[in-house]
């Protein structure tokens, strides 16, 4: 029996990733991890070990025993953290009896600073860089951005950090982390011109799938509601972007429409927090995960359902005790 282990089975890319696997391979045996007892994602395995932080010295001897423990045949990080740990530990993994799902090392390196795509994509002349910046005074910026502009971590992801500059008392308010931490870029579009493309590569340039969404983000950074769409230039953009920085299995490109161009917003060489949506949608990449990493095979485009999707919240609930 095939044996699946994912971590971070508490955020919203974790148990997603295994409500999506529960679906489509009912007999799989699932692992779950999370720092956290009372993750919900525990609803949905078949077994659940706690995690140690992703950065504590034991967290790979730790990864060892329970791929050991539990016979597993395939490891999929289910949060950020956990991708950048496995992926700088790649001789390490190596010598665990066990496959995982990781990116180009080169793709999830650049992904982690969006300054260094920034430069990456200026040399490669790419027309969806949007033009950033690590230095400069107030008036220069205005000058060079428009007001408003915007204040992005260099270093963060669902957005989280961002903002919005519509005077000098918000720069001065962040002015001192401009550079090592923070780049300042215009803003592009609006609230409705965000999108999230979801491809599945080969690791040679080439978009086995995809599934493209127009989404809306909630005040925590992750999308709120998204709706199916298929737009053509999107697609070429897209599938560029992919021949540029090859990625392998799942990733997730963000995108603001600026008039008739597309605009890169970030790179997530990953798993999406959208996961359980694209599978509402045909779109498993749990599923595929599996097919690529354990079965060598390469997924193929599937059929996407139109539609709508939003999120609320829910409750999952145990009687009788306190505890899962």
């Amino acid at each position: 029996m095939t044996t699946v282990m994912i971590t971070g089975v508490g955020a919203i890319m974790g148990y997603g990733m295994l409500r999506s696997l529960r679906a489509s391979h009912p007999q799989m045996r699932l692992v779950g991890t999370d720092i956290y007892p009372t993750a919900v994602g525990q609803a949905w395995c078949d077994a659940f070990e706690r995690a140690p932080l992703t950065n504590s010295p034991d967290y790979l001897q730790w990864m060892g025993e329970i791929i050991e423990r539990h016979r597993v045949d395939l490891v999929v990080p289910g949060i950020e953290q956990d991708v950048h740990r496995l992926s700088d530990e790649r001789e390490k993994i190596a010598e665990f009896n066990c496959q995982f799902v990781l990116n180009n090392q080169k793709l999830i390196d650049l992904s982690r600073d969006k300054w260094a795509m920034h430069q990456a994509l200026l040399d490669l002349k790419d027309p969806s860089r949007i033009p950033s910046y690590i230095a400069g005074n107030y008036p220069d910026l205005c000058a060079l951005l428009e007001v408003p502009f915007i204040l992005k971590p260099r270093r963060s992801y669902a957005s989280k950090g961002l903002v919005r500059v519509r005077d000098e008392t918000d720069f001065k308010a962040h002015s001192a982390l401009l550079g090592e931490h923070v780049l300042a870029q215009p803003l592009i579009g609006t609230d409705d011109d965000e999108f999230t493309v979801g491809v599945f590569g080969d690791g040679s340039g080439s978009v086995c799938a995809s599934i493209s969404m127009q989404r809306y983000l909630s005040k925590e950074g992750a999308t709120a509601t998204a709706r199916i769409v298929q737009i053509d230039s999107l697609d070429e953009v897209v599938e560029r972007l992919c021949m540029l920085f090859k990625p392998i299995g799942p990733t997730n490109l963000q995108f603001r429409r600026d008039g008739i161009e597309w605009k890169l917003l970030e790179i997530n060489p990953r798993v999406s927090s959208t996961s359980s949506i694209r599978t509402a949608f045909g779109y498993n990449e749990a599923a595929m995960c599996v097919d690529f990493y354990l079965n060598g095979m390469t997924p193929a485009q599937p059929s996407i359902r139109t539609g709508f999707a939003t999120r609320f919240i829910e409750d999952y609930v145990v009687y009788d005790r306190d505890h899962f």
